[in-house]
């Protein structure tokens, strides 16, 4: 299964990052294998709105099925709604670890945003 996980840094030590659409990185990571790829955020980041949507598209395109991840807004988590992608919120500590803690079904799905918008 393909996890994505908002991350501070590029690798499966980095942090998780608290915002999902203006997270700094994404590794879309097999959960079977520990292979991932990175998605380099920086332009939704830093972008004035529509963070989230964009973010969303991003991970929709890898293939996603799983997104562990912090805080997620109301227009994010439609776009991840529709995308069928299933959402885990307010996970903290490395994103190994939140591996780890999804494969052992540590992880409950959250069915609606858990902040506003511009987050």
């Amino acid at each position: 299964m393909k996890i994505a996980i908002s991350s501070k840094g590029r690798n499966l030590d980095s942090e998780v990052d608290p915002r999902f659409g203006r997270a700094i990185y994404f590794l879309i990571i097999d959960s079977d294998t520990l292979e991932f790829d990175v998605i380099d955020n920086a332009t939704n980041a830093n972008s004035f709105k529509g963070a989230g949507i964009q973010a969303a598209a991003s991970i929709s395109e890898k293939n996603a099925e799983v997104l562990l991840t912090g805080f997620c807004g109301p227009n994010a988590f439609k776009t991840l709604e529709a995308a069928g992608i299933k959402v885990a919120s307010d996970v903290v500590g490395t994103v190994r670890d939140a591996v780890k803690r999804f494969k052992q079904g540590k992880m409950s799905f959250t069915d609606a945003a858990n902040v506003e918008g511009h987050w």
